[in-house]
């Protein structure tokens, strides 16, 4: 009969840094959830840990070396992590800042006030970079995911991200500026 050690993954089969990492995994993950803030991104964060340490090829590292190592490589990545979200909160639109308010009543005279408005943003989109006006009504107008725009323009996600900011604050400016009347 054959020893089923052999055919599993266990423990004891892993290199000594991803015992270490595995064995530590809730702490791992505590301390980067203090970093990143959040629980679930640092689950990620552990994972990512993980599959770093997965790559590197066995070093004879002391235990207390091996867990400082380790403990450094989570925080590393989780303040990566908490970097590029904070980067990612700062440059890309929100979906609540949009120009598309439902008006609370339709009367005549709101409707009238609405027409101008569109009338407004179709002049500030006609001023804009063809691929820029594109971006922006794929994604306000159609709901187009990003991603997929970028890969229709051959861009990336994040110049198409940049687009479609750069658009919306040119409508806003346009339209608060009564531009065309």
């Amino acid at each position: 009969m054959q020893d089923s050690r052999s055919t599993d993954n266990s423990l004891h089969d892993l290199p000594s840094l991803l015992q270490t990492l595995i064995s530590h995994r809730q702490g791992l993950i505590k301390i980067a959830a203090q970093i990143t803030g959040c629980r679930s991104h640092a689950e990620d964060v552990v994972q990512d840990a993980y599959l770093r340490v997965r790559r590197m090829k066995a070093g004879m590292l002391p235990f207390n070396a091996q867990l400082n190592y380790i403990f450094r490589i989570v925080r590393n990545l989780a303040i990566d992590h908490y970097r590029k979200q904070a980067t990612e909160q700062r440059y890309f639109v929100q979906d609540d800042q949009t120009l598309d308010t439902v008006p609370q009543m339709s009367n005549p005279e709101s409707i009238n006030v609405d027409r101008q408005t569109l009338g407004k943003v179709d002049r500030a989109l006609a001023q804009l970079p063809k691929r820029a006006r594109y971006a922006f009504l794929m994604y306000r107008v159609h709901g187009k995911p990003q991603k997929d725009i970028a890969t229709e323009l051959g861009v990336s996600p994040t110049l198409v991200n940049f687009m479609i900011r750069d658009a919306s604050v040119h409508c806003r400016k346009f339209v608060g500026a009564g531009a065309g009347f």
